[in-house]
């Protein structure tokens, strides 16, 4: 494979590199406030732009299918808000005999309780390949279900999830009824969009990051942190992937992607405003937002990365179901 060829295949990992390198060059550009309007840009349209490019790129009967999947649903919010912030519960029992800071450990358990986002487990997903449908239901379903059970405004978390996701969703099915032959024949590239929005999205979250005044630690708290958030996301990115491919499992390998990224993820846009809700007026607010400040972008390093290789496995795993379910030919006298 040539140089020129192989770039072409992993641009995908170079634009995560590049925008990683200017955003650690001038955060400034892409913070909140700041020339490019994250909170505008981003939070609205670039999060409506995806999901009405689900619209135009999921068939109907796929969407009806995936929100009748009721055993995918309740594998991922059980997962979600139950498992996760039990294990971490667990886990943080353990830890609270180490030195780590206190509220920094408080930090974790609150990330734990958070709920799905509603934009990067859905784009992963789609640049997988996987059960977007079922990724939409799960993101914006986790974050209403959470968000409407705790203090966060709820008129609020309602408003922004129908207009971001359910408006264009809407909007891009309808306009499908109309190019459905064009887009069937031309075949847009769907995906490429999709993880062109995602840079975007890691690029501006990085630049926050990088700003972000909060992210004050010492090396060491700092470093053992970053390590134990990489590693839970691993450990339970691991766990989802053999409870969803267990030999008695009817999740298909487009499910199990779905289940992967959704159940793991949790959200930051959600979950600042609650934390400042139910830590209103702590001294160590700042310290308690850390984990999830760090958590945010490297679900997105770390999911995005590991797009080629759940890519791979999964293509080859449907190939390899499709074999197993093709007739045998009868054998020759």
């Amino acid at each position: 494979m040539g140089l020129v060829e192989r770039l072409r295949k992993e641009w995908f990992i170079l634009g995560i590199v590049l925008v990683i390198a200017v955003a650690r060059l001038e955060p400034g550009v892409g913070v909140k406030g700041g020339p490019l309007k994250p909170e505008i840009t981003i939070t609205y349209i670039a999060v409506s732009a995806i999901f009405f490019n689900s619209g135009l790129s999921l068939k109907t009967e796929e969407l009806t299918s995936a929100l009748m999947h009721v055993k995918l649903h309740l594998f991922v919010q059980i997962f979600t808000l139950v498992f996760f912030p039990t294990a971490i519960w667990v886990f943080l029992q353990l830890l609270s005999i180490t030195p780590i800071n206190e509220w920094l450990l408080k930090g974790l358990q609150t990330v734990g309780c958070m709920p799905p986002p509603v934009s990067s487990a859905v784009i992963l997903t789609k640049a997988v390949g996987g059960n977007e449908a079922a990724a939409i239901f799960n993101s914006a379903f986790g974050s209403f279900l959470l968000g409407s059970s705790s203090s966060v405004p709820f008129t609020s978390i309602f408003s922004q999830l129908f207009m971001t996701v359910v408006v264009p969703l809407i909007i891009g099915q309808i306009v499908r009824r109309y190019i459905k032959d064009w887009l069937e024949r031309k075949k847009p590239p769907f995906g490429a969009i999709s993880s062109c929005v995602l840079l975007m999205i890691i690029y501006t979250t990085f630049c926050d990051t990088f700003a972000n005044p909060n992210i004050d630690l010492d090396k060491f708290s700092l470093i053992i942190i970053v390590f134990i958030i990489f590693s839970v996301q691993m450990s339970f990115m691991f766990l989802t992937f053999l409870f969803s491919t267990r030999n008695n499992s009817t999740f298909t390998p487009a499910d199990t992607v779905a289940i992967v990224f959704c159940s793991t993820h949790k959200s930051l846009t959600l979950g600042i405003p609650m934390l400042k809700i139910v830590f209103a007026g702590y001294e160590h607010l700042s310290l308690i937002s850390v984990p999830l400040l760090i958590y945010h972008p490297a679900q997105i390093l770390l999911g995005s990365l590991l797009v080629p290789t759940i890519k791979s496995w999964m293509v080859s795993r449907q190939k390899a179901l499709k074999l197993t379910r093709q007739p045998k030919a009868p054998v020759k006298v």
